[in-house]
């Protein structure tokens, strides 16, 4: 997915800013004494990577943004506690009609905006009909990516129709065209409900400067309101974003009544400003940093792997159009070796594009078992035998999928190398550049990237890879996107069996070497107890207690 820069609206670049790791910035946002009610503590310090990318989770795609999104706000479909798969929040049923293009949603009561304004099947519509008529650069893919790659686009592109209001507690949603993917679609913070009230006061749809750099408007950068346990209080960008409790929330909140993100961009920052006791806990621990903490007392918490990390082949580079080269790449990589040696420990080889766990994995795809004898033979039937490429790498970049970056590429190079393929390193920085050159052009060769699932949905991954030409890829196969897209849109009863044997025809294709399915990981301090893991990062503080 491509990552933008985002402007605020005095004109500071949110990706660009100075990430501020110093401790003495992450001690001055606690209470010292961290007493709340009875003298216990209430305040929950999570070290982010970054800052969020927009306050507006309508106008947002980056796990940051979303991590404080989930906080505030709430959509009308939750994830299952330690799932991927949707449950109810906001709308406790909902029905949908036979020919899926009519979706009745049966809303909860009483539930208020921060604003204490009413959430109600007005307000739902309100924001339906928001995503679907964005205009300008509010509508552009750098802002509402994920309304136009569910919804299919805005206006009268999109898949949307119209919303209506039964009664207050009923909203109709009806579709042009089947979408079977909505429901779990709709757990995505950018299908979070918001206060029209608010959206209108601060117009939020207002959105300056350019699309490689838009200015987000007043609501998106101080005043988002949503339904969640969370209410926002302060933004000082590059250093930390500060949420306290909502007196009216419907649900319950425990012991963490204040919440603080401090901006640590350095992996090893984040560690030390844990072991210092600045902060209770961190995300996207390195490998290498796991065993030492657990050792020193601190808790380590995994994420089940729902992601995927892969080696992607630009096939407009020769000669990695010739299947024969992909596939003496595929034989020649010992993912296992590779998973040993620089992914977290219990880490899922992979054998495609999806994790084991999302419906529509096949048992029955191509397997390229590590035989570097058989890499050998292949190249020399093709040709290659003292082949060249480029191998792209990003730095500057921890993910979910690629704790570290460099290391892999190291492990994969070397087994290259074995085979006779000399490699050229090419490590770039993730921001601003890496994923503009291998999504954005076509001059590169080798490359990593990976992906984390959004929500439990086959085509989230391979649609989102696949399912139509692109610069990363550098194919173009009208026969395979058509399967794809066949898949997405067939009957619940036929879309498992659509989805294995589409899995199947890409791995029979070879567009690129699926590696593993990494295992994130999560430190805390002893004090943290119930922080609720979740493979889609659907981590609401609110259930977080604090032992003695």
């Amino acid at each position: 997915m491509r990552r933008r820069a985002t402007r605020l609206a005095g004109g500071v670049t949110l990706v660009t800013a100075l990430a501020v790791a110093l401790s003495g910035c992450v001690a001055s946002e606690r209470d010292p004494e961290g007493s709340g009610e009875g003298g216990g503590k209430d305040t929950f310090v999570f070290a982010a990577s970054a800052d969020p990318g927009s306050l507006d989770p309508a106008f947002a795609s980056d796990g940051e943004s979303f991590r404080v999104a989930r906080q505030i706000f709430e959509g009308l479909v939750g994830v299952e506690p330690g799932t991927a798969d949707p449950a109810p929040l906001l709308a406790e049923s909902w029905d949908i009609s036979e020919d899926g293009l009519e979706y009745t949603f049966h809303l909860k009561e009483g539930v208020k905006f921060h604003d204490d304004t009413d959430f109600d099947a007005e307000a739902v519509c309100f924001n339906f009909d928001r995503w679907a008529n964005w205009t300008g650069l509010a509508a552009s893919e750098s802002l509402s990516y994920y309304y136009t790659h569910v919804f299919g686009g805005q206006g009268e592109n999109g898949k949307y129709d119209s919303c209506a209001a039964s009664d207050a507690a009923t909203a109709v949603v009806k579709l042009k065209s089947p979408l079977p993917e909505l429901v779990p679609a709709l757990s995505l913070p950018s299908f979070s409900m918001q206060s029209p009230a608010v959206l209108e006061e601060f117009n939020a749809d207002e959105v300056g400067g350019a699309e490689d750099a838009p200015e987000l408007s007043e609501y998106a950068t101080a005043h988002p309101v949503g339904t969640g346990p969370y209410t926002f209080d302060e933004w000082k960008t590059g250093e930390s974003v500060t949420l306290k409790a909502f007196d009216g929330y419907w649900g319950e909140i425990l012991d963490v009544k204040n919440i603080v993100f401090t901006v640590i961009a350095d992996g090893t920052a984040r560690r030390q400003a844990l072991e210092a006791g600045d902060i209770d806990g961190y995300d996207l621990v390195a490998p290498a940093d796991v065993d030492a903490l657990a050792e020193s007392g601190y808790q380590i918490l995994n994420r089940e792997p729902f992601n995927i990390l892969y080696l992607g082949m630009n096939q407009k580079q020769k000669p990695l159009d010739d299947i024969r080269v992909r596939q003496a790449i595929a034989h020649a990589i010992d993912k296992e070796a590779l998973a040993a040696a620089a992914l977290p420990e219990g880490t899922e080889v992979a054998t495609q594009f999806v994790p084991s766990i999302v419906s529509g994995f096949s048992e029955d795809v191509a397997q390229y078992e590590f035989d570097q004898d058989k890499a050998k033979s292949l190249l020399a039937e093709a040709g290659q035998e003292n082949l060249e490429l480029e191998f792209n790498y990003p730095t500057d970049v921890s993910r979910p999928y690629m704790p570290d970056a460099a290391a892999i590429y190291e492990a994969i190079s070397a087994d290259l190398e074995e085979v006779g393929i000399t490699v050229t390193a090419t490590p770039e920085p993730w921001s601003p550049t890496y994923l503009d050159t291998i999504q954005g052009s076509e001059n590169h060769g080798l490359h990593l990237l990976g992906w984390t699932g959004d929500y439990n949905d086959t085509y989230n991954f391979i649609g989102t890879f696949f399912g139509a030409e692109s610069s990363e890829w550098g194919f173009n196969d009208p026969d395979l996107f058509k399967s794809l897209s066949d898949a997405r849109y067939a009957d619940v009863d036929q879309q498992e069996a659509q989805y294995k044997a589409a899995n199947e025809a890409v791995m029979e294709f070879l567009p690129g070497v699926p590696l593993a399915s990494p295992v994130p990981s999560l430190a805390f301090t002893e004090q943290v107890q119930d922080y609720p893991v979740s493979p889609v990062q659907d981590e609401v503080y609110s259930v977080i207690t604090f032992s003695e």
